[in-house]
């Protein structure tokens, strides 16, 4: 298998690095998350990049580039610490309209490509623990052959700065049933939006809907949700990979920097062989965020299962790498104005979206359907 870029992939990886090298520095993203962490203008400014529309069908203003461009893309953000709602409005929204009808698609597609709407999935229910087909959210027939929805979403990603959220709601069947899951457009406009600064620095928002309008995307939505979330996690793999990956430079940076009894810490072989295995861990989370991205295509239960893997591989990744590289800064490593207490924070916060190293576990062993060899 070939696992070299072609030259269009590397070129893009560059677009995205020296865009972050010129606009995007620390102090940029350090102002922004004390202001409270409203990065609509960083998200524009991708956008003139061309990267909103990177998932975006060309018959629709987009690019059209698969999940190895956006694995490309979000590795390069995740070096550089944007904090933009990249990933859930650029790569999971195109993803769940690919479901809508061509007239949803014709409305909403290109104003995604060129950033004028921001839409993000609000689908997490206080009582859902990362499950999707835990919705409590309803959705029934309203005047005029529409239907209006009520219930609570929350931790939306730049929920208070989204131009329209899309919805699971149930149409029919028990609570956790993945059968009469509806999806939903809901504009802005006819929602309750709570929004609040999260610990990395970025935007959520809890969303409330009372007999909010609302646009049929699918009436069948549960597989479409499933698949846009799959591609959220391999994004989201890829930008912590692209965190650790820097984050490791600067801890050997510091570490080369450093000095104690008149020699650079970096000297010292016991923090050298860290240093090495907190290599280990950034190579091996590489390598699985590589097979997330090149499974995606594939059937439901072969890609499901991969990216749970992946994601396990990566929760415990994010966690060491976070851990040991600022124990090896010691106090300033945990400080606010420090670079790296920055990266450690992000990582903090990925550990835990879209379910958690548990959660994922649990669906690894859920869907292992081999046997050793003495019980087969």
């Amino acid at each position: 298998m070939d696992f070299e870029f072609t030259q269009d992939q590397l070129s893009l990886r560059d677009a995205v690095a020296r865009w972050v090298e010129k606009g995007f520095g620390f102090e940029r993203r350090h102002a922004l998350a004390k202001a409270g962490g409203a990065t609509r203008a960083v998200y524009g400014e991708l956008a003139e990049l061309g990267l909103a529309g990177l998932a975006v069908p060309e018959a629709h203003g987009g690019l059209g580039f698969g999940p190895v461009e956006a694995m490309v893309v979000m590795e390069e953000l995740g070096r550089g610490l944007v904090n933009a709602p990249y990933a859930p409005g650029a790569l999971v929204a195109p993803a769940l309209l690919a479901a809508a009808p061509p007239a949803l698609q014709a409305a909403w597609l290109p104003k995604i490509a060129d950033a004028s709407a921001l839409v993000v999935l609000a689908h997490q229910e206080p009582r859902s623990r990362y499950r999707l087909n835990h919705v409590e959210t309803t959705a029934r027939a309203g005047a005029g052959g529409g239907h209006v929805l009520s219930g609570r979403k929350i931790v939306v990603p730049a929920g208070d700065e989204a131009d329209a959220f899309i919805v699971p709601a149930r149409l029919a069947g028990a609570v956790d049933d993945e059968a009469g899951i509806g999806l939903f457009l809901v504009e802005r406009k006819n929602a309750q939006v709570r929004g609040y600064p999260t610990h990395d620095g970025a935007r959520a928002a809890d969303v409330v809907l009372n007999d909010s309008p609302g646009t049929l995307i699918a009436a069948e939505g549960f597989a479409a949700m499933e698949a846009a979330v799959d591609v959220g996690i391999a994004a989201q793999c890829a930008e912590a990979v692209g965190l650790m990956d820097q984050y490791l430079r600067i801890t050997v940076d510091y570490m080369n920097t450093r000095k104690q009894f008149g020699v650079p810490i970096a000297s010292f072989q016991a923090l050298r062989h860290r240093i090495a295995d907190i290599k280990m861990q950034v190579e091996l989370g590489r390598s699985m965020s590589y097979f997330a991205s090149l499974t995606l295509g594939r059937e439901r239960a072969q890609r499901r299962r991969a990216i749970s893997q992946t994601r396990v591989q990566l929760g415990q990744s994010m966690r060491f790498v976070g851990q040991q590289c600022t124990q090896l800064h010691g106090g300033i490593g945990v400080t606010d104005e420090y670079l790296g207490s920055h990266y450690f924070k992000r990582l903090t916060v990925l550990e835990t979206s879209f379910g958690d190293t548990l959660h994922h576990l649990g669906e690894v062993s859920a869907r292992m359907q081999d046997t050793a060899g003495v019980f087969a």
